[in-house]
């Protein structure tokens, strides 16, 4: 919809200039790096705000065992960490290899993948990611999660934009 690329602007923006609490938000916006959003791609724009992104491609995830080496991966966690839903959990409460000045911002493409094909690893997923966001909340660099939603819904996440 013509209108849904200037609302999801508004709501990035709002989100890395502080007026928007962070969270686990569904966003209508061209997710994949590179795809524009009225001018920059939402990762430049994070990162010009100060903000540390991760792009979580779903594509390559759709049991817990692909979804936790994808997670290792994209977050380039320190070696020796375990892969199991308590080690991320410890490590996106932690982040120290990664440092961030504005925040951290985690964009999860195609997560309906995973949720269609196991619905139990998606849903501890969402509840990992709803943990690190609510112990990064009260700090000078805070965590959102952006489910990309083009399409598709999850239940119970609010909408971004």
């Amino acid at each position: 919809m013509p209108g849904d690329d200037v609302d999801a602007n508004r709501a990035l923006e709002d989100l890395v200039e502080g007026r928007l609490k962070p969270g686990v938000y569904q966003w209508r916006a061209p997710a994949a790096p590179g795809a524009g959003v009225s001018g920059a791609a939402w990762p430049e724009r994070a990162t010009a705000a100060g903000w540390k992104t991760f792009y979580l491609n779903g594509r390559r995830a759709r049991d817990t065992e692909s979804f936790l080496r994808l997670c290792a991966e994209v977050f380039e966690f320190p070696e020796g960490t375990g892969g199991d839903w308590d080690a991320l959990r410890d490590r996106l409460t932690d982040l120290s290899w990664v440092p961030s000045t504005g925040g951290y911002l985690i964009m999860y493409e195609a997560w309906a993948e995973l949720a269609e094909a196991d619905q139990r690893a998606f849903r501890t997923a969402l509840d990992v990611f709803t943990h690190a966001v609510e112990t990064w909340q009260d700090t000078a660099t805070p965590m959102t999660v952006l489910l990309s939603s083009i399409g598709v819904e999850v239940a119970g996440v609010p909408k971004l934009g």
